[in-house]
């Protein structure tokens, strides 16, 4: 162990702490804790997300594929902490290999999942003993619910120099997200930001009477995004014209393209309504720990390997 890891020990420490609270509090939901494979064949086509390959399969982007087969095979509410890979994404918050908490309901909806968050935060918060209020890198944020919510209609109304109906017609609205919105967001105290636009969303189902919006939220907390959750889309000919549109708009920009996932969308049409929540741990991590980087709450970077 280099000088460099010893001084991580109590960020690990946090980290472990972190993991014990996440499993005891899903266990104590009812949820049955899973493990699906890491190497896959058809990894979901998404937009800004790389599958790393594994000879002919592919490293999970998320065990999201998988998961919505066990609730399709009639298993009602799971949750998993497993690895993840996304090509080109290093940085101050990213990591290619990731940690990612996932976690699926029946029956269930945003509201339900939002609910979950704000538990999930007073349970780490209570194993960790810091009471209701975070200090983030000098910043103090009030944990205690009932968290704050902002439209994301509202939110390029705020901070955006453009509207969101101009960003998507500009094919600017991730670029705004990022750069404009987020630094803005759960200063203070947690933010869900929602209704996002349905083209922005190829896996959340469209809101009844308001099809051009999705029933998606993420989670920020000191500017930082936390998570991402949907209503799952559980029509498998809606979920193929989405596929099909992302792979044919890789073809005609050279990303790589990846098969159909052909028997999770199979399995599609017997998955039950549902919620289903992915949350970023090592982030979870560097909030409750004062991290300023990603690179301080793991035990390895890649550089270092």
């Amino acid at each position: 162990m280099t000088i460099r890891q010893a001084h991580r020990f109590p960020s690990l420490a946090r980290r472990a702490a972190i993991f014990q609270a996440v499993r005891d509090f899903f266990t104590g939901q009812g949820f049955l804790e899973v493990d699906t494979p890491i190497r896959i064949p058809a990894p979901a086509p998404e937009p800004f997300i790389e599958a790393v390959t594994s000879g002919e399969w592919y490293l999970q982007t998320s065990p999201e594929l998988c998961m919505k087969r066990l609730l399709a095979a009639g298993y009602p509410k799971l949750f998993q902490i497993c690895k993840c890979f996304r090509a080109r994404e290093r940085g101050k918050r990213h990591l290619e290999e990731f940690t990612m908490l996932e976690w699926y309901a029946a029956n269930a909806g945003c509201d339900d999942l939002m609910h979950h968050c704000e538990q999930l935060f007073q349970a780490v918060s209570s194993r960790l003993e810091t009471g209701t209020d975070l200090l983030y890198q000098g910043r103090r944020i009030d944990l205690s619910p009932p968290w704050k919510r902002l439209s994301v209609e509202t939110a390029f109304a705020r901070y955006a120099p453009m509207t969101l109906a101009e960003a998507l017609a500009r094919d600017a609205f991730d670029e705004m997200i990022a750069f404009e919105i987020e630094p803005h967001l759960g200063l203070d105290k947690p933010i869900f930001l929602y209704d996002y636009p349905a083209a922005a969303c190829p896996l959340a189902a469209p809101r009844p009477g308001q099809p051009h919006l999705a029933q998606r939220f993420e989670l920020y907390v000191a500017g930082l995004e936390l998570c991402n959750g949907f209503f799952e889309l559980t029509d498998p000919e809606e979920q193929r014209k989405r596929f099909s549109e992302e792979i044919n708009r890789r073809n005609q920009t050279g990303e790589a393209i990846t098969p159909m996932p052909e028997k999770f969308l199979a399995d599609l049409r017997h998955m039950p309504e549902s919620a289903g929540n992915a949350l970023g741990l090592d982030r979870l991590v560097m909030l409750f720990a004062d991290a300023a980087a990603i690179d301080a709450v793991v035990a390895f970077t890649p550089e270092e390997l």
